[in-house]
């Protein structure tokens, strides 16, 4: 085989099994154990593999309510109302956005009243201009990734 799209197929073979290991990476892409490893650290320096981690069913432990917060944010405040939604152990994802919202948090909560907590706590800061809260009913995809493509050869 040659190297071509090697990488790409070494992220795809992760995307199926994280925990392969490079012996059944190598087997599975036709290379050495060797090119495995290298192109795998290689990948890690980059920053394209940022790390590796189980894929939690938050559902399955009882954080079965995810809310999706929008946020209209005073304009410099906004690296600080980010910060502080990161570092919020519930909220799962935080974005900067353009539209009517300057920014957009998903968190999960183990019921209404915790959600309510949540967000009550974070509408108490003056920088915060105005919020809209969804409650997701059913998450039809949620963390998903998707193989990156490779040329045919």
């Amino acid at each position: 085989m040659t190297y071509e799209n090697l990488d790409s197929k070494l992220v795809n073979a992760l995307l199926g099994d994280g925990r392969a290991s490079l012996r059944s990476l190598a087997e599975e892409l036709d290379v050495s154990v060797t090119t495995v490893s290298n192109h795998l650290s290689d990948l890690e320096e980059e920053g394209v593999i940022e790390g590796y981690t189980p894929r939690v069913d938050y559902d399955a432990l009882g954080y079965d309510v995810t809310a999706v917060i929008q946020l209209k944010v005073e304009g410099d405040a906004l690296p600080e109302i980010t910060d502080r939604l990161r570092e919020h152990r519930q909220m799962i994802s935080v974005y900067e956005v353009t539209g009517d919202y300057d920014v957009i948090a998903v968190g999960k909560f183990e019921d209404t009243d915790g959600m309510n907590e949540g967000i009550k706590s974070l509408l108490t800061d003056p920088d915060i201009k105005e919020s809209n809260t969804s409650v997701v009913l059913n998450a039809v995809a949620e963390n998903e990734q998707f193989e990156l493509e490779i040329p045919d050869e």
